[in-house]
């Protein structure tokens, strides 16, 4: 079995409490993290090392989870800028969603995942809704087992009130899930897993979203849903059922510790009693809150009402990009100027919102999230050797205030080095990058669309 010791860094475990050897040395056999611990590594480790990396000046990390993105919005970015969402929706995401093969989303999946790792997330959770192909679920799936990063496929689906072309019947939902969770659900060494996803509230059907969260239930997987991202949907809901999003879910049974809610920007204080009471992960996305003019969750206030709270980029189309370090900076200042607080979120509470946070929003927190004997060797090395962070006086809060995703040096996904000294090793970049390109192009003329 290969070892793997990661030495001389300021490893930054993120576990209950918070504790930052400085400097410190992590060792991995196989999959699994098998010591954390202070200092240097005594000579019979180093010795029986398969692999030695050096970390000084780097930050050692837990990867972090982006916790909702859409990976097909590769191919999207910048072409809707200065619109709501819903104008958003019509003028950039549909025309060419509905032109999307299984290669094209093969091909942006992977540009997506690169990004992602990248800038230090080592896990995904893709809400992936656009089946115009059969094939395009699997497409995403075989990018995320080909690239090496964990990945929970969030399969979307809608069966009313939305866009034709991406709405399915209850039969057509159910049906092609049981494939999918037959053909991907552990793959890769448990790497893939798949989930239901229901789009927003106002395109799933009372019916289907409690047969859909059944059947989750059944097979130990969660949920995840758009909700609350802005006031004119809260509006629609109420105008159809007369709830809002999170007193509906609660209404039907489907609201509770494996359902993970994204955005949650309009809840009113009611329903963050709701997810005190029955849980709920809200997935906080401030970047494309941000972009999309959609307002700003609560967060501090949920923090101290003790709802888990992860973070995330949301899909590139919305934000745009996948560089979860320039979310953590986004989440701290965002949560400072809409409570008029300077230490409303401190750097320490954003890092463990991107880690252990997202561990729940991913389902496996018992898993990931955290450096610490036991878990799964998901780690990243953080470079602190730049102008733009030296002298680092305090680690967590270089991390959140001073670096990007190119200071991103190393990254560790179940034991196997995926990145290292800046340089991705599982594919080449390079002609990645061109492949992508061609791809769009392919795609916008099919759509119709001047990129």
């Amino acid at each position: 079995m290969s070892t793997i010791l990661i030495e001389n860094g300021a490893v930054l475990t993120v576990n209950d409490a918070a504790t930052l050897h400085e400097p410190g040395y992590v060792l991995i056999e196989g999959d699994t993290i098998v010591a954390v611990a202070p200092g240097v590594a005594p000579d019979a480790v180093r010795s029986s090392a398969s692999t030695i990396i050096d970390a000084t000046r780097m930050a050692v990390m837990p990867g972090m989870v982006n916790a909702h993105t859409h990976l097909f919005q590769t191919f999207l970015r910048g072409l809707a800028d200065d619109k709501p969402l819903l104008d958003w929706l019509a003028a950039a995401i549909w025309p060419v969603a509905q032109a999307l093969t299984e290669e094209e989303a093969y091909v942006a999946a992977k540009l997506g995942l690169v990004e992602n790792l990248r800038s230090g997330a080592t896990a995904v959770i893709d809400h992936q809704y656009i089946h115009t192909e059969p094939g395009n679920d699997d497409g995403v799936c075989r990018a995320a087992e080909e690239i090496g990063v964990r990945f929970l496929l969030a399969r979307g689906w809608t069966d009313m009130g939305y866009h034709p072309a991406f709405m399915e019947t209850p039969g057509q939902i159910m049906a092609e899930m049981e494939r999918l969770h037959a053909a991907w659900h552990g793959r890769a060494n448990g790497r893939i897993r798949i989930e239901f996803a229901p789009l927003i509230p106002w395109g799933c059907s009372d019916a289907t979203m409690q047969r859909t969260y059944a059947q989750g239930k059944a097979w130990g997987v969660g949920c995840m849903i758009h909700i609350a991202e802005t006031r004119k949907e809260v509006e629609m809901n109420l105008d159809l059922r007369g709830l809002r999003h999170v007193e509906w879910l609660a209404s039907l049974g489907t609201l509770g510790p494996d359902v993970q809610l994204v955005h949650s920007v309009w809840l009113d204080d009611h329903e963050l009693d709701l997810l005190v009471e029955h849980g709920g992960v809200v997935v906080h996305c401030p970047v494309a809150n941000m972009y999309l003019a959609s307002g700003m969750a609560r967060v501090p206030e949920m923090r101290r009402r003790g709802i888990t709270v992860a973070l995330a980029t949301d899909g590139p189309g919305s934000n745009n990009n996948q560089d979860m370090l320039e979310v953590l900076k986004t989440t701290a200042l965002s949560g400072k100027v809409s409570t008029l607080d300077a230490m409303a979120l401190l750097p320490e509470e954003v890092i463990w919102m991107a880690c252990r946070g997202g561990s729940h929003a991913f389902g496996q927190p018992a898993f990931i999230g955290s450096l610490e004997v036991g878990k799964k060797a998901d780690v990243v090395l953080v470079d602190l050797d730049t102008p733009f962070a030296m002298p680092v006086h305090r680690v967590p809060s270089a991390l959140v205030y001073n670096v990007n995703s190119g200071s991103v040096d190393t990254v560790i996904v179940d034991g196997a080095i995926l990145m290292r000294d800046k340089q991705m090793l599982v594919v080449d970049e390079k002609a990645l990058l061109a492949e992508a390109r061609a791809a769009c192009t392919r795609l916008f003329e099919r759509a119709g669309i001047a990129g």
